[in-house]
């Protein structure tokens, strides 16, 4: 795996906007999605939404219509844009890449970025 770079984390009132990004390094070659995922405190590591190769999406239910999920390829850069951001939404966020590497399917992740919804 190789190592991705997130951003855009932060504190933020109920109600408010974040916008994250994640960068993996250009020598990552062919991509074949890149996601989200966020770890509440005392919980387990979710989905939260990724785009595909296609630029199909998912998205986790407790996120539709709130969060956007973009990339940009000439950059391998993957956006999340959360609106309407509830304090429920308060989590570790975490970038993950899947990609090709030796002909070999391989999962790369991010750090994680802090994300911190409340009054």
């Amino acid at each position: 795996q190789v190592q991705l770079v997130e951003s855009g984390g932060g504190l933020v009132q109920p109600g408010g906007s974040l916008r994250l990004s994640c960068a993996a390094p250009g020598s990552i070659g062919s991509i074949s999605d890149m996601g989200w995922y966020r770890q509440a405190p005392g919980k387990q590591r979710v989905l939260v939404a990724k785009i595909r190769n296609d630029d199909t999406t998912d998205y986790d239910d407790s996120v539709k219509g709130r969060f956007t999920i973009s990339r940009e390829n000439a950059k391998n850069t993957v956006y999340l844009q959360m609106d309407s951001l509830k304090p429920e939404d308060t989590a570790v966020y975490y970038c993950n890449c899947n990609h090709w590497v030796r002909g070999w399917l391989t999962h790369s992740w991010g750090q994680g970025t802090q994300v911190t919804v409340s009054s």
